[in-house]
Parts: structure tokens; sequence; C-alpha cells
């Protein structure tokens, strides 16, 4: 099939946009791998260090050998549920590597922070810095410079794009990402959703909330609606950086397992057979766009239209907002998953999954097939699902939708255009999710409530003070004020409104997450009110229009008055209370530091 021409104008265009940055990124690898092996270039008492802890037939293959060593780079920890099945892939790995006879060691563990225990609290200002914590913490891994491969045990909402960003710094070495799978169904996401809304109405108490959502979130795996962190393990697939068809097999499936194993054997395909395949070549301007296609395709989380930004940057690539809109036009949606529908990941799976998805937008011309992945098949072999065939492990091909109420043919999609779109405006620029809202909510017009801080809006509906058609702007809530934490905990709220029949916005310089809902919500406004971004201009009973399907987001005031206005400023005290306590204050220099939301919000450039 023909590429889209407009895949191929804005994989054009990121290319011819990114040549210097990326040239410069590519030469910075070659002189990386053109090196002798880190066992024969390093000094003995460095080469020493690096074998001690190992047992000493695996020190006498690495160093006497010249066996490949594989770095094992972990996040596991055994309070999230995502990440506690983490504990015991370190031993397959290295079980696995010897009967091949190779070698791994875990490199690096990782921090991983669960942004559903920490959503509403302090500790979420820490979320999207962790982003870049965990790239560092991962360099400081590898930067012991011992290892012919690495392994990316990661999951999560900032996790893998941590990790992702961490790897492509070392972007030399064959890097296979090893996810851990979703957690088996258990109360359904909508009926979770019900019982949220009704304590929002104080209908419910504490112990029914509490009991709802222990039977939503009751074992070791993912949360099962289609958020960050299962959006994540959507692009691994479409960027070939799994084995094919791991992302969303359970934990407690022996196939799993078998998928781990398969990512050690894929790791030294590369190594042994010499092909060509480290990860700063795989990731290129068509994988990010691939990764962008499917993202828009499955309705995926709005905190990519952050991360991806990042992760190109550290490929050397620059992307942007712009881009994303322009594939979201014509990129049919092809998968309706929570929130976006009623199925969870699990049902997903069960329809086709990743790879139904995959088959369909290369079919549709909407992805780039001749791309490098860790895998020899390329990216056709990710069309196809994983099963044990004896003691084996195999691949099938996967037919036709298993039900089309949760995947779709690009003939016959959802809607013709992506889940996302790019708003423009007097109050900035920012992301809308559209594929979860009602289409007679598309456009919104009312009076603006500004408030300083979600807890001030939560206090607001409790008062009964939002009763009417209402745009509720929550402002000071980008990178540099405090570090751009989900506001998910507003949407309960907002739903409710939306529910009674009232006309309901939230305008933000925040994040809403993965999970965002039905309630419009225009999103990451760029630039942010702490850096005298036109949401400091904004006061309350101005009326605002956000206009998803012109793609406008405007304050209908006066330009003259507008722009007589002297932006508000973040208070003193407002600034304290987003920097103080729970280790905020280790996080200092990272605010000061970031970028905007739609450059990435890196703090390492």
């Amino acid at each position: 099939m023909k590429l889209h021409p407009v895949l191929e104008a804005v994989t054009q265009r990121i290319r011819e946009r990114s040549a210097p940055t990326r040239s410069t990124y590519l030469t910075r690898l070659a002189q990386a791998s053109n090196r002798d092996r880190g066992a024969d270039r390093m000094g003995c008492a460095n080469v020493a260090h690096a074998f001690a802890g190992v047992p000493a037939d695996d020190r006498f293959r690495v160093v006497a050998e010249r066996a490949p060593n594989i770095a094992i780079v972990n996040s596991y920890n055994d309070m999230l549920s995502a990440h506690a099945p983490f504990a015991t892939f370190p031993d397959i790995i290295k079980d696995e590597a010897r009967r091949h006879g190779a070698t791994a060691q875990v490199a690096a563990g990782v921090p991983a922070m669960c942004d559903g225990v920490t959503q509403g609290t302090a500790g979420m200002e820490l979320s999207l810095f962790s982003r870049d914590t965990i790239a560092m913490s991962t360099a400081v891994g590898l930067t012991h410079d011992v290892f012919d491969a690495a392994l990316m045990l990661g999951i999560c909402d900032k996790i893998v794009p941590g990790l992702l960003i961490g790897a492509l710094h070392f972007g030399h070495l064959p890097t296979v990402f090893v996810p851990g799978g979703p957690m088996p169904s258990g109360l359904s996401n909508n009926d979770k959703a019900k019982v949220r809304e009704l304590a929002a109405q104080g209908l419910v108490g504490r112990a029914e909330l509490l009991e709802a959502e222990s039977k939503a979130y009751h074992t070791q795996g993912t949360c099962t609606f289609y958020g960050t962190a299962n959006s994540n393990q959507m692009l691994m697939e479409a960027m070939g950086l799994h084995v094919p068809g791991s992302a969303f097999i359970q934990p407690q499936k022996q196939l799993r397992e078998e998928l781990t194993r398969e990512a050690v054997r894929t790791a030294l395909g590369i190594v042994k057979g010499r092909r060509f395949a480290p990860i700063g070549h795989v990731v290129d301007e068509r994988c990010i766009v691939n990764a962008m296609t499917a993202l828009l395709a499955t309705g995926g989380s709005t905190n990519h239209l952050i991360h991806w930004v990042a992760v190109a940057r550290a490929a050397g690539m620059v992307i942007d907002w712009d881009d994303f809109d322009r594939l979201s036009d014509v990129v049919p949606l092809l998968s309706r998953v929570y929130p976006n529908g009623s199925a969870d990941v699990n049902a997903f799976q069960e329809a086709g999954g990743p790879g139904y998805v995959i088959r369909e937008l290369l079919d549709a011309g909407l992805m780039h097939e001749d791309v490098l992945t860790v895998r020899e098949g390329g990216l056709r072999e990710y069309t196809r699902e994983p099963h044990a065939q004896g003691e084996r492990l195999a691949w099938r091909p996967i037919e036709a939708s298993r039900d089309e109420s949760v995947v779709r043919p690009a003939a016959q999609p959802f809607s013709p255009t992506g889940g996302l779109k790019l708003l423009t405006g007097n109050l900035g620029r920012c992301v809308i999710k559209v594929s979860a809202v009602p289409e007679d909510r598309h456009v919104i017009e009312a009076p603006a409530r500004i408030f300083d801080s979600q807890e001030a809006l939560q206090a607001a509906f409790k008062a009964g003070e939002l009763e009417r058609d209402v745009v509720c702007v929550v402002r000071w809530q980008g990178p540099r004020a405090n570090g751009m934490p989900e506001l998910h905990k507003l949407t309960p709220s907002l739903a409710v409104l939306q529910g009674k029949g009232f006309r309901v916005a939230l305008v933000t310089d925040g994040r809403m997450s993965g999970a965002s809902g039905k309630v419009p919500a225009a999103i990451h406004v760029s630039p942010e009110a702490a850096a005298g971004g036109p949401l400091a201009r904004l006061r309350d009973g101005d009326v605002v229009r956000l206009d998803g399907v012109a793609g406008t987001l405007n304050a209908l005031v006066d330009a003259q008055e507008w722009n007589a206005r002297t932006p508000a400023t973040i208070s003193d005290a407002q600034r304290d209370a987003n920097g103080l306590g729970l280790g905020r204050e280790l996080f200092a220099g990272m605010r000061r530091n970031a970028l905007a939301a739609e450059e990435g919000a890196c703090t390492w450039l």
C-alpha cells in the first residue's frame, strides 16, 4: 500500500526540521559503536569491579570468552501492581542468557511511582519530573559501559518514556523493551466511574468507594483502562521495540515468561547475528511517526503529546503538536477502549489488540513499513499474536476483528479522524482528547471561573457554586509552576455537572492524564501561566469559547482590553505550597529549567 501523502509530508517535515540535530546524534552513536567492547577496552581494575559480583562462570564467560553481556534496567518495586511482576524477571533473563552462552546483569533499578496512588496529592507534583529522573537513572546504570545490549523492564506512565529517553542516550546499544502486562479484569471501568460520581455527590461514603476501587485494582498488572501505561505498550509495539504481541499478555500467564525469554533471544539475535539494529537507528523519524499514528488510531493518552516530543528530542529529532494535528486529520479511530469506550485492554487484546490495529494501519498506508525493528522480520511481525505451540512460542496471523465494538477495520472506523485535536487562539496552544467527548460537547461557550488550584475547584463544587454553564480554568499547573500534575481527580465533579445538563469544560496548563474522559478538557495550555502565558490574563466572568471542531480556544474579550491587562502572577504562598514538602524541594531545579509542554517539558536541554 502506498504511503498516505499526509503521513509522507509530516515525516519529511520532521526529517528536514531535525537534520542538524539528528546528524549530530548519529555521529555520536557511530563514535560509541566503533569502540572496542567494554571488557577489552577498560583497565583491569575497572573490569574486575564490573564483574566481581557475578558468578565465576559468568565472569569467565564475559571476560575470557568475550560473551555478550546484557544490561537489565528494572523498574521493579513491590508496592505498585504493574511493577511487582518484574521481581522475577532478572532471574529468568539471566537463565535464558546463560542458555545461549551470554550473561546478563542488573545495571540499574529506576524509580517507579504510580499516578493512581499520588493523584490529587502533593506527591503528584513529582510525577512528570520522575520521567527525567528515570532517564538519568537509566544513564547512570548504562554508564558502566560494559554492555553489548540492554533490556528495559518498564510499563507505566513516566517509566517507559523515561527508560526510552535514557536508552536513546546510549543509542549504540541494541535495546528491547520488556512489559509486564495488565491485571485480569475486575470491576468494570464504567461501573467504577459511576461509583466515583456518586461519591462526588455525597451519595455513597468512603467504604463503598473503597470497595469499588479495590475491586477494580485487585492484583498484579497494570490498570485495565487505556491510559498512559497501556498507551505506552501500544506505542512500543508500533515502534518495533517489543517482542511482537507482548504488550497485553497478563503477568499470571505462562506465556508471559516465554515472551520475556524471547526478549533475551531477540537482543542476542541482534548482537550475535551482527544485525544492525541499535535503538538510536530503530527510533528514527519514521518510527516516531508510526508511534504518533498508533496513538491517534487508538485514542491514546494525551500525556504522549508531551512524552514523545521529549523522546524524539533524545534521538535528535524535533516534533511539535502541529505534527500530531495534521496526522489526526487523516488517521481513523480504530478502537474504543475505556475511557473512549466501555471495553478494557483485556477486551482490546481479545478483539485483536495491537497486532490488528498495526495491520490495518499498514494496509491503509498510515504507517511506515520500511522501518528497522528489533526483529529481523520488520514491522509486519507486529501484526501477529503470540501463542504457545506445544513447548514452543509461536505467532499466528490475526484475521478479522473478533469484536467490532472494540476494534474496527480502517475502512469502517469509529471515526474518520484521530482522537486528539490541537486548539489555538488568544489563550495559547493546547490539546483536547475529543475521542472520549460526546459530539454535542465539542463546542463549549460559557463564562470562566478561575481557580489557582484543583482543591479550590473541588471546594467550589461542594459548595454548589458551579451549578451552571461554566468553563473552569485551573492555572499555575504547568511544569515551572508545580511540575504539571494530572488533574484527573476533577473528572468526577465535572462529570456530575455535565450529567445535570450544564455545558462544562476544563481549561488548564496542567495535565488530565490518559484517563481524560467525557468532559471537554483543553489541557497543556502553553505558554503556562507561570511563564507569563495568557491564562494569567483571564478573569472571572470572561466568556471562553472552546471549539473542538474549528480547533480554537479563545477568551471573547475585546482585543484592546485583553492586551492592556496586566497578567496575574503566582503568589508567594502558592509558590511555596508548590515547592515544599514530600521531597518537592529536591526538584526546584527541574521546575526552574523545565521547557514548555510542547517542547516535552524537558529538564535536560
